[in-house]
């Protein structure tokens, strides 16, 4: 009939492609929430639960927080242990990184061997690094008290040692500065343009005002970046000290993560242990909130001055 609108056709182009489009999208949809939120949804309700994966979850409100942030004093000596570690560590690995990037950013012959050797320890990582260290630390015939011996200095126990167990984690850690951060901070190196260097010559700067005026605000929101990489990485520190140390001596050593897997797989309080991974997950989150807060003022981005 003549003066009625045509009808809309349901199966249109667009709709075929944005089925098509969730079709492919499925696999990973399926993934997600079965792999992610449905585990966090479960951790969620665990966390305000009494649960030892034997019995059916008893709801407990907030108990489980309540008891971790006001009668657990082995929380408490995780989360400063965890501390401590995440604030030695994440500037000597960044400095040590952007360093070793420094050196090898000049072109000289034979850089790229350099380039290499530097990377190759960080190729060895896990439960390999952590048995290579735990020999390195031997007081009794490990590589370190060994070279120190030679000046005659007696070397500490290390691991075995409550005032050296932690910088001995830290300090091997530093064995992945010439990796991947490496990489990264030389790839921001070299798209520094060469007119700012030129111009802090002309001013007659030496090195270090090349470094401090034009370096290292171009670099800027790299290095931010690696340090909330390096915080969160901090926070979740585990295999090193279960591996070498199992939190000790005098549980010097017991980290965040560690104390998590101890209350999870050795006494089965799996709600107990879902509190902690919120709580973990909420001060990341807080930190990283006031890092990013923080980064404003110093972190230089090119594109703020258009």
């Amino acid at each position: 009939m003549t003066g009625q609108p045509a009808r809309k056709k349901f199966w249109t182009t667009q709709r075929r492609e944005g089925l098509l489009g969730y079709l492919f999208a499925a696999p990973w949809l399926v993934g997600l929430v079965l792999f992610g939120l449905y585990p966090m949804a479960m951790s969620l309700y665990f966390s305000m639960s009494r649960y030892d994966v034997l019995r059916v979850p008893e709801f407990v409100g907030l108990k489980n927080f309540e008891t971790l942030l006001f009668h657990d004093t082995y929380f408490w000596n995780a989360v400063w242990n965890t501390l401590i570690y995440t604030l030695v560590r994440t500037p000597l690995a960044i400095a040590g990184s952007l360093f070793l990037a420094l050196l090898v950013n000049n072109a000289v012959r034979g850089v790229k061997v350099f380039r290499t050797v530097y990377f190759l320890p960080s190729v060895v990582g896990g439960v390999v690094l952590s048995a290579l260290w735990l020999w390195i630390f031997n007081p009794q015939y490990g590589l370190i008290n060994a070279f120190l011996d030679i000046f005659g200095i007696r070397g500490p126990l290390w691991l075995q040692s409550p005032a050296w167990a932690k910088p001995s984690l830290v300090l091997m850690s530093l064995w992945s500065i010439g990796g991947g951060r490496m990489i990264v901070f030389l790839a921001a190196l070299q798209n520094v343009p060469l007119e700012l260097y030129e111009v802090v010559e002309l001013d007659g700067g030496g090195w270090w005002r090349k470094f401090y005026h034009v370096t290292l605000p171009m670099i800027s929101p790299v290095i931010f970046l690696w340090f909330i990489i390096e915080v969160i990485s901090g926070f979740q520190v585990f295999t090193e000290s279960y591996v070498m140390t199992k939190g000790g001596p005098l549980n010097s050593t017991m980290f965040y993560n560690l104390y998590l897997y101890y209350k999870a797989f050795d006494d089965f309080d799996m709600g107990y242990a879902s509190a902690l991974a919120w709580l973990l997950l909420l001060f990341s989150l807080v930190i990283t909130l006031v890092q990013m807060k923080a980064g404003k003022s110093w972190v230089y981005y090119e594109s703020s001055r258009n």
